[in-house]
């Protein structure tokens, strides 16, 4: 059984190509890097009392083992698969073991884009979503979490 670090840690997971955001098609993803991003959720997360880690890779088993590795240990995830949304049943399943509280966030408005993009698999397990905010999605989630566990 793993062991509980926290009862008030929230994991984000961030997927493939986000390492380039800032600079990646910005009119569409904004102008602010991932750095940017985590930098405003670890003082959220501060700020509202929890601890916050981060991840990202390009990579769909990497993901998969950080969610895995997070069972026991967070109470709260959100996540950003990036292009895995459309495709990974994978991530799905591994979210579906870490049986927690799951906000899906996108930058970008994946149903106002091209029809491959508009279908979510992790959207149905998802305790919500938010689309379409830049990366003040993301703040958002971190609040609705920690509404959500407290």
């Amino acid at each position: 059984m793993p062991k509980r670090v926290s009862n008030r840690h929230i994991l984000v997971i961030h997927g493939p190509n986000l390492n380039f955001l800032g600079q990646r098609e910005p009119e569409q993803y904004g102008h602010q890097t991932l750095d940017d991003i985590n930098e405003s959720l670890h003082t959220k997360a501060k700020e509202l009392g929890f601890q916050l880690s981060d991840f990202q890779s390009n990579h769909e088993g990497e993901l998969i083992e950080t969610i895995q590795k997070a069972v026991g240990r967070v109470q709260g995830l959100i996540i950003n698969p990036a292009a895995y949304t459309h495709t990974s049943v994978a991530i799905r399943d591994a979210v579906l073991i870490l049986a927690v509280p799951t906000i899906e966030v996108h930058l970008s408005n994946i149903h106002k884009r091209e029809p491959f993009r508009q279908r979510s698999f992790i959207a149905d397990i998802a305790t919500g979503q938010i689309t379409g905010l830049g990366a003040a999605g993301y703040l958002f989630a971190i609040e609705a979490l920690a509404n959500i566990i407290s």
